[in-house]
């Protein structure tokens, strides 16, 4: 693309942002490929049971992650929710975290410039269509969020790891106890809760010292 056709191709996006989303809102956001969602997402007892067992970077609280990719000039939100990896639109992707002042609750982050060669390498076309990992389990061939972004760099990284799996937990962080929602919530998978199994969240892909945060959108929840 020219590049005098790229910038007002940008600009034209920023304008759509900002007149696009709620009455009274704006967003000043230029989408760049590869940016990296992090989403204080409320969907019910799950969300909430996701914030409470992990925490993100400046102690940040997020329940779901996406990556920004330009496909056929229109800006869209690589992720894995229920109905499987796929492309959502990028505003349909703000719009279900408006917060108070109308700003999409979401954190952008970026890979650091060092790292960014790595980016010429995401190749997300064998991810699209595959089906959504309600377990949480690595290695089953179906994918949650932060899972699909840890495979997707994985494999631009030359099958070497580029974030990093942590034990995980479904423990209260200020009881020490299973939550409920996660008890229950296995219960009905029939399977045991994979506590210390090796794992990743959006929480900790934010605290990455791979990427850094460029922007915050809008208010996310914090530990207290």
């Amino acid at each position: 693309m020219h590049k005098l056709t790229k910038y007002l191709f940008f600009v034209l996006v920023l304008i759509n942002i900002n007149a696009c989303m709620n009455d009274n809102s704006t967003i000043n956001y230029t989408p760049q490929n590869a940016d990296i969602l992090f989403q204080d997402l409320e969907c019910g007892d799950l969300c909430s049971a996701i914030k409470e067992v992990t925490v993100g970077v400046d102690s940040s609280e997020f329940s779901h992650i996406g990556l920004v990719q330009n496909v056929g000039e229109k800006w869209m939100v690589l992720e894995a929710i229920s109905d499987g990896v796929k492309y959502t639109p990028l505003l349909e992707f703000f719009k279900r975290s408006i917060d108070s002042d109308k700003h999409p609750r979401i954190w952008v982050g970026r890979v650091k410039e060092k790292y960014s060669p790595i980016l010429k390498h995401l190749d997300v076309g064998s991810y699209i269509g595959m089906p959504y990992d309600e377990a949480f389990l690595m290695n089953n061939g179906k994918y949650y969020c932060s899972e699909l972004l840890y495979e997707l760099f994985k494999d631009a990284n030359q099958d070497h790891a580029f974030f990093e799996l942590e034990p995980m937990t479904f423990k209260s962080l200020k009881t020490g106890k299973f939550l409920k929602v996660w008890k229950d919530y296995y219960r009905n998978l029939g399977i045991d809760i994979p506590e210390s199994q090796l794992g990743i969240n959006p929480a900790g892909i934010s605290r990455s010292e791979k990427i850094e945060i460029i922007q915050k959108l809008g208010k996310v929840s914090h530990k207290k």
